[in-house]
């Protein structure tokens, strides 16, 4: 075990510089959803010179990648998944510039002793984290399959102290468009049919409905198109949703109640109506205490700590839920900065590049790298936390 550890250190250690180098470049051009061309095409192509088979275009989503090294020997299926989006008009201010060449070091490391522990080591890149078009990838990576023959997943995100992987809420981010008739508002109005009434019809509605739901449920809306001159009747309108609640059952019936919404307005105004998702369904994260704890035993040996949090609290989504709604997966905060950092602000994004971020690279890949080294070499540890898993989505249900 030692010397397995010692080689994947040293492994690291050796490329750290150049990775270091990639998550500069990448936060120098940043990409938000399905336009990640750079940041795919650097981390795929460095994957294939560290000699894993790279498929580009996959799961839908022209910026994906499936890279892939298998042992010889028989083993599980790891998956470290890599984020690489930034943020519309603000750029890396989640870090994954970070995230993604984290993910693609901690598979090299691994794959230094792989061929002598068995198994296999696979890097997803997962376009649009942070939505978008055609954004949440990791719904897709799942729909599609890719998940299926999987052991456990992991990977390890950017924040401002070290976290364990905590829940996150289920999303379903939902289009709406009414379809009318256009007429002169004041000489003739009862020619016409009203789209943007059906519109504010379902935003009143929706108001109405709240009083009967849950604590966790959220809806936050907007209309991106609500007409274009008050004299005409509106023959087109359109609002975007995004549906909340802590479990995926309980975002599954507020999304039937809302489309039942949708379907009320379009009987009052006579429009109608196209309503579904705009975006992958995102589903909420399910912990696996037991897998973190892994991950947090490794961390330990390199003199940091987890920071006590409730894992249970959280009002953010992150299509990890998604993953983690199939096999066990950590998504464990790693710290890149010394003094308090909120994410999606500029503060983020230069904590992004600073001398502490980019450190973070290697402490994550050692980690990420020892964790999933543990659980091959352990697996009656990774029974165990695959029965947590199960009993964990049960009780959601």
């Amino acid at each position: 075990m030692t010397d397995y550890r010692e080689r994947i250190e040293q492994t690291v250690d050796e490329r750290l510089k150049g990775y270091k180098d990639l998550a500069l470049q990448i936060h120098e051009k940043p990409e938000v959803s399905n336009y990640e061309f750079f940041a795919s095409e650097t981390l795929s192509n460095q994957l294939k010179k560290e000699g894993f088979e790279v498929k580009l275009d996959v799961a839908g989503h022209r910026t994906g990648f499936d890279a892939r090294y298998k042992s010889q020997k028989d083993g599980p299926v790891i998956v470290f998944y890599a984020e690489y989006d930034a943020l519309q008009g603000l750029g890396h201010g989640c870090g994954h510039n970070l995230f993604g060449v984290t993910s693609s070091l901690a598979a090299v490391g691994l794959k230094s002793v792989i061929d002598e522990v068995g198994g296999e080591i696979r890097v997803y890149g997962t376009p649009g984290e942070e939505g978008g078009e055609n954004g949440s990838a990791k719904g897709s990576f799942v729909n599609k399959g890719f998940f299926d023959d999987v052991d456990f997943s992991l990977g390890a995100h950017p924040g401002y102290k070290h976290e364990a992987t905590r829940t996150s809420l289920a999303v379903a981010p939902v289009s709406v468009e009414f379809f009318g008739k256009s007429s002169h508002a004041a000489a003739a109005p009862e020619k016409g049919i009203n789209a943007l009434d059906a519109v504010i019809s379902v935003f009143n509605n929706t108001n109405a409905l709240r009083e009967h739901l849950t604590d966790d449920v959220r809806i936050h809306g907007i209309i991106t198109d609500g007409g274009l001159a008050p004299n005409v009747v509106p023959d087109y309108a359109k609002a975007l949703f995004y549906l909340r609640a802590n479990y995926k059952p309980t975002l599954e019936e507020l999304y039937t109640k809302f489309e039942n919404i949708v379907k009320a307005a379009s009987l009052a105004t006579g429009a109608e109506y196209k309503f579904g998702l705009f975006q992958n369904w995102v589903d909420n994260t399910v912990p696996t205490p037991l897998f973190d704890e892994v991950y947090e035993e490794v961390l330990n040996t390199y003199g940091e700590e987890f920071t006590p949090i409730d894992i249970y609290k959280s009002g953010g989504s992150s299509d990890v839920g998604n993953i983690s709604q199939v096999v066990p997966v950590i998504q464990p905060h790693i710290s890149i900065s010394d003094t308090e950092i909120i994410g999606h602000t500029e503060g983020f994004k230069l904590a992004a590049k600073s001398e502490k971020g980019l450190d973070s690279i290697g402490l994550g890949a050692k980690v990420l790298a020892q964790t999933a080294l543990e659980l091959i070499l352990n697996p009656e540890r990774l029974k165990k936390i695959k029965e947590q898993h199960k009993q964990n989505i049960k009780e959601q249900l």
